[in-house]
C-alpha cells in the first residue's frame, strides 16, 4: 500500500476535482439512504401500522428522530385530509425524485473523478519517462531495453486499471457501509452488533487471497517484460535472423517465454475469478444469518423492531453487500497494482548518479585545450583504460586508433559524461569535468558516430535538433556544407521526407549526412567523430569526409577511426593497444617506428 500512496501524491494538482467528488459521493450515499428508507413508510401503510394521530412534533433539527417524526407528522396529515392512498402516492413521489437526485449526483461524482484519474497516470507517465531520459547510459548498458518498455507501458496499464479505476470505490463505498451502517445502528443496535462480529471473519478471508494474488501478479509481469526484451531483440536482429535462417529458434524462444507467462496468467486469472464467487457466498451467508436473527427478533414480540422495520432494516444491510463487494473488488485490483507500482517506483527510485556538483561551473568555450590525465576505467571487472594521458590543444585533430575493444569509444564517452572516471580526470581548460555544469558540457560537444541515431520524423526536424532554434535558412545551409541539399532536394517532400524509424528509408551515407548537417548546425567547440565513415562505401565515403572536413575546419576533434585513411592529415595520433597508448605522434612518424600503427596501415593497404 506504500506505493499506493506514493502514487495519490500525483492527485494533489486535481484536489478540487477531489473535492467535488467528495462532495457528489456524500449526496450520492445521503440520497441513497433516504430512497431505501422511504420504503419503512410505504411498508407502514401497507401493513397499516401508521398511526392517523396528528400530533405536532416539537422544533425540526438534523437528527434522526426529529427527521423521522416530522415526516411522519406530514403523512398523517396527508391521510387526515384526504386518503392513504394520497400518502402511498405522495412517498412513491419522493421515492422517484431521492433516487433521481441519487443517480444525478452519482454521475457528478465520475464526472469529477475522471481528470484526477487521467490526470495521475499522464503525470505519473511523463515522470517515469523524464527519469528514463535522465538515467546514464551505464544504467541502459546493465538493463535490458524490454524491461524498461514493460515498464512504461505494461505496467503504466495495470496501475491505470487496478489503481486508478478503483479510486471511485475507495472515495465512495467506505463512506457508503459507514452510513448505512450508521443507520442501522438506528434501526436495531442489537441486530447490527452481531452483523459487525462477522465482518472480520470474511475480512481476514479476502486479505488471504489478495496477498496470493500479488504475488502471482509480480511473476507476471516480469515474465511480460522478458517477452518484451525477445521482441524488441528479434524485431532489432530481424535481418540476422533471416540472413542465418534462424527464424525457427527465434520463435521457438519467443514461445517458449509466451509458454510461461501463458501459464502464469492462467494461474492468476483462476484465483482471480475464485475470489468473486467465495465473496459472494460470504456475503449469502451473513445475509441468511442476519433474516434468522432478526426474524427471531421481530417474533419474539419484545423486541423494539417491527416486521416494517425489519423489511426495511434487510433492504438497507443488502445494500451495503454491493460496495462491500465492490470494496474488496478493489482491494484484489490494488493487490495487482501494487505489484505494477513496485516496479515502477524501482525504475523511478533509481540513483542518477551522473549529477551537477552543487555549485557547478558554466564554461561556453574552449579556450587552450582539452587534456586527458592518467584516466583509469572499468567495466564491471574488466579495465578498458589503464592511466592513459593527451591533450588536444584548441582547433587541433587528435585521432585515436587501436583495435576493437582497445578503448577508442570508451574515451569519448568518457568526455560526453556518459560515465564518471573513477581514476584520473578529464578537463576543460584546467576545469575538471566535473564540476562543470552538464548542460554546458554537452552544449560544447558536437558527435557523428558510426550508427547515425535518426529519428522516426523529418528530416528537417531530425537536422534542427542541432539548434533547435535555428532559422529555416540556417538549416538549408548547414544541409549544404554536409553535402545532404542535392539528394534532399530530390525527394518529393524535400526536407519535410519522413526518414522512418532509426532513418531506415535512407541510405547509410545519406543518414550519416543528416547527422553531420544536425553537427554543423549545433556549431560545437568541441566535435567527436566516433568511427563515422567506417560502415560506408567508397563514395559514399567520400562525400562524408569531404562533409567531415567542412566541419572539423578550426575546430578543436578527437576522431575515433577505424579507415586510417582518413586521419592521416591528423594534427596526432594516438595508438591504443589492450587499455593503453603503446604509441603516438604524427602518420609519417609512426610509420617509421614501423610498429603497432605500421601494421595496421599494412592491413588495410594503405601507403
Amino acid at each position: 500500500m506504500k506505493d499506493f500512496f506514493r502514487i495519490l501524491k500525483y492527485a494533489k494538482p486535481y484536489y478540487v476535482y477531489a473535492i467535488l467528488n467528495i462532495v457528489f459521493n456524500i449526496l450520492t450515499v445521503l440520497f441513497s439512504l433516504v430512497s431505501l428508507t422511504m420504503v419503512i413508510p410505504f411498508l407502514g401503510l401497507l401493513f397499516g401500522t401508521i398511526s392517523v394521530e396528528n400530533t405536532k412534533p416539537g422544533v425540526f433539527s438534523l437528527t434522526p428522530e426529529s427527521l423521522k417524526d416530522h415526516f411522519y407528522y406530514e403523512i398523517n396529515t396527508i391521510i387526515i385530509s384526504g386518503e392513504k392512498q394520497d400518502a402511498l402516492l405522495f412517498i412513491c413521489i419522493l421515492i422517484l425524485i431521492t433516487f433521481f437526485l441519487r443517480n444525478l449526483f452519482r454521475y457528478l461524482s465520475l464526472y469529477f473523478l475522471t481528470p484526477i484519474r487521467n490526470g495521475v497516470v499522464h503525470d505519473l507517465r511523463s515522470s517515469l519517462h523524464k527519469k528514463v531520459v535522465s538515467l546514464p547510459i551505464g544504467f541502459f548498458t546493465e538493463k535490458r531495453r524490454g524491461d524498461i518498455t514493460s515498464r512504461m507501458t505494461t505496467d503504466l496499464v495495470e496501475i491505470e486499471w487496478s489503481i486508478m479505476s478503483s479510486l471511485e470505490m475507495i472515495f465512495r463505498d467506505p463512506l457508503q457501509i459507514i452510513v448505512y451502517l450508521i443507520t442501522l445502528v438506528l434501526i436495531s443496535p442489537q441486530l447490527t452488533l452481531f452483523v459487525v462480529i462477522l465482518f472480520p471473519i470474511t475480512g481476514f478471508i479476502i486479505a488471504k487471497i489478495g496477498k496470493s494474488l500479488k504475488k502471482s501478479s509480480v511473476k507476471t509481469q516480469e515474465k511480460m517484460a522478458d517477452i518484451l526484451s525477445v521482441l524488441d531483440e528479434n524485431i532489432g536482429g530481424l535481418k540476422i535472423i533471416k540472413l542465418f535462417d534462424a527464424e525457427k529458434n527465434a520463435h521457438k524462444k519467443f514461445d517458449k517465454e509466451s509458454n510461461q507467462y501463458n501459464k502464469l496468467m492462467t494461474s492468476l486469472l483462476r484465483k482471480k475469478d475464485m475470489s468473486s464467487p467465495i465473496s459472494e457466498y460470504l456475503s449469502t451467508i451473513i445475509m441468511v444469518v442476519v433474516m434468522w436473527f432478526g426474524g427471531k427478533l421481530v417474533l419474539v414480540g419484545d423486541s423494539l423492531l417491527n416486521p416494517e422495520e425489519f423489511i426495511g432494516y434487510i433492504l438497507i444491510f443488502s445494500q451495503i453487500i454491493p460496495p462491500a463487494k465492490s470494496f474488496t473488488t478493489a482491494y484484489y485490483r490494488l493487490q495487482k497494482g501494487a505489484a505494477a507500482s513496485a516496479r515502477v517506483y524501482e525504475l523511478m527510485d533509481t540513483e542518477n548518479n551522473i549529477t551537477d556538483i552543487e555549485n557547478p561551473i558554466s564554461v561556453n568555450k574552449i579556450e587552450k585545450e582539452v587534456s586527458i590525465q592518467n584516466v583509469s576505467f572499468k567495466y564491471e571487472n574488466s579495465t578498458i583504460l589503464n592511466k592513459i594521458s593527451f591533450n588536444i590543444p584548441k582547433g587541433k585533430t587528435v585521432a585515436i586508433v587501436g583495435k576493437s575493444g582497445s578503448g577508442k569509444t570508451t574515451i569519448a564517452d568518457l568526455c560526453a559524461r556518459f560515465y564518471d572516471i573513477k581514476e584520473g580526470e578529464i578537463c576543460i581548460d584546467n576545469n575538471n569535468i566535473k564540476d562543470i555544469r552538464i548542460s554546458d558540457l554537452r552544449k560544447l560537444m558536437g558527435v557523428v558516430s558510426q550508427d547515425s541515431i535518426l529519428f522516426n520524423d523529418t528530416i528537417y526536424n531530425n537536422i534542427l535538433i542541432g539548434n533547435p532554434k535555428a532559422s529555416k535558412e540556417e538549416v538549408f545551409i548547414a544541409s549544404r556544407i554536409a553535402n545532404a541539399e542535392e539528394f534532399i532536394l530530390e525527394n518529393e517532400n524535400g526536407y519535410e521526407t519522413n526518414i522512418g524509424e532509426s532513418g531506415d528509408k535512407l541510405s547509410g551515407g545519406q543518414k550519416q549526412r543528416i547527422s553531420i548537417a544536425r553537427a554543423i548546425l549545433k556549431n560545437p567547440d568541441f566535435l567527436i567523430l566516433d568511427e563515422a565513415t567506417s560502415s560506408l562505401d567508397t563514395q559514399s565515403e567520400k562525400l562524408v569526409q569531404n562533409a567531415l572536413s567542412n566541419l572539423m575546419k578550426k575546430r578543436t576533434t578527437l576522431v575515433i577511426a577505424h579507415r586510417l585513411s582518413t586521419i592521416k592529415d591528423a594534427d596526432e595520433i594516438i595508438v591504443l593497444h589492450e587499455g593503453n597508448i603503446v604509441e603516438r605522434g604524427s602518420h609519417s612518424s609512426l610509420i617509421k617506428l614501423n610498429g603497432h600503427y605500421k601494421k595496421l596501415i599494412d592491413l588495410q593497404n594503405i601507403s
